[in-house]
């Protein structure tokens, strides 16, 4: 693990708790990002614009990187170039900030080919509105040559603008794909299901407990970058989970634009499982829910947000019953789990199976013939058989989606004017 140094400026509307609750995340995130956290540098004063902190405590933090040698230093605060480039010519080492930081982190857990166009999609939109001015530094104390220093910053913005466009275009075509993927499992009586919520909530640890199968689960950020969707049955009913990237406070526009068909899963889903820690002060699982309300406000259709009350195990039962009062107006249809020990889970799918979209049960007289027992086999596999007798005729009470209704009625009425 490479060291690093850590620095905050703390934000003058934010309450106390409030910026502390930001710098550990911040120490998760470096974590998250393989750095071993040397030395905390925290500043409350009117920023100064050539250092985002004051020159004296940049001075500080200099003092502080020529003794320890860190890698990078990190601010949790946005950087603009300017304050990039003079913080790391003082401080004589990379200087980054929190977005970069998530940047470098889902550059590393990036497994497929559209995951890694998602993140550099991520870096170039980052990139752009600076690159006249990360040109116009490098070049600042070098011979601009025949095209002169405007035609470097030129040639360099419509690279990247380029390659920006190429990449979304891509995507697109991918996206496409999904859609049409997407269509052909609701088409073949799958219930889309997706699980949504911050970042460290549990969700992948959820995922494995519905679906009984081992997925990547640690106590870090960003474990899930890319969708991971699996079969789920529920009281018989076949269902496809997805497990998605979870969100995260004052996440930029630009990560949300270039991972918006990670978050696809989640708004096209039928139902939406949103996970909770209840653990956490209740002011801040309030903001989380409020923020995961404002993500889904205009991009849902028809789902419906069921809320899993995950990490009940930590809490006394008075405690539970206090947090889940607090937050009732922001978690509708709660259901209290523990992804960690399975408590709740077969109540979670109860609730799941209510909310699904309803299907038609209905009795199914067939005569015996080679044909009704391919219907039979079909039936099996395209709905849920609760019983079946085989007598002259096969009678079978069933249920099913609308399309399989249609198609059994129209099969049964033609089998049996034969």
């Amino acid at each position: 693990m490479k060291d690093v140094i850590l620095v905050q400026r703390r934000i003058p509307r934010c309450s106390e708790s409030q910026n502390q609750r930001k710098f550990a995340e911040l120490r998760e995130l470096a974590r998250a990002g393989n750095y071993n956290v040397v030395s905390e540098v925290i500043q409350t004063r009117y920023p100064d614009r050539q250092y985002q902190i004051g020159k004296g405590k940049a001075e500080e933090v200099a003092e502080l990187a020529l003794s320890q040698k860190p890698a990078k230093i990190i601010f949790y605060n946005p950087l603009s170039v300017t304050q990039v480039y003079n913080l790391s010519e003082m401080c004589k080492c990379e200087v980054i900030d929190k977005f970069q930081l998530i940047l470098e982190i889902f550059a590393s857990r990036a497994t497929t080919r559209r995951s890694r166009m998602q993140v550099e999609l991520a870096r170039l939109e980052y990139e752009l509105p600076r690159a006249r001015k990360i040109v116009s530094l490098l070049k600042m104390e070098e011979r601009p040559g025949f095209m002169g220093l405007g035609g470097y910053e030129d040639s360099y913005e419509q690279d990247v603008k380029k390659r920006i466009s190429r990449i979304k275009k891509e995507l697109s075509t991918g996206q496409r794909d999904s859609e049409n993927l997407r269509g052909y499992r609701h088409s073949k009586g799958f219930s889309l299901l997706s699980l949504a919520g911050y970042t460290n909530a549990g969700k992948s640890t959820l995922f494995r407990s519905l679906v009984d199968e081992n997925v990547e689960v640690e106590n870090m950020l960003f474990t899930t970058l890319s969708p991971t969707t699996r079969y789920l049955n529920i009281n018989g009913r076949w269902t496809l989970l997805t497990d998605t990237v979870g969100f995260i406070e004052d996440l930029p526009h630009f990560l949300v634009d270039a991972f918006r068909s990670t978050l696809e899963d989640v708004f096209r889903a039928d139902i939406i499982l949103l996970v909770v820690d209840i653990s956490e002060p209740v002011d801040v699982i309030r903001k989380k829910l409020a923020v995961s309300h404002e993500i889904f406000w205009e991009r849902l259709e028809k789902a419906t947000i069921i809320s899993a009350i995950n990490k009940a195990d930590r809490l006394s039962s008075e405690e539970l019953s206090s947090r889940l009062r607090s937050i009732a107006y922001l978690a509708p249809n709660p259901v209290v789990v523990s992804a960690k020990t399975g408590e709740g889970l077969d109540e979670l799918k109860d609730i799941i199976h209510s909310h699904l979209p309803e299907w038609k049960r209905f009795t199914l007289e067939l005569p015996m013939s080679g044909e009704s027992m391919s219907a039979v086999s079909w039936l099996f596999e395209e709905g849920i058989v609760h019983s079946i007798n085989y007598g002259n005729t096969v009678v079978m009470d069933v249920e099913a989606r609308n399309e399989v209704y249609h198609k059994a009625r129209s099969l049964e009425k033609r089998l049996s004017f034969r």
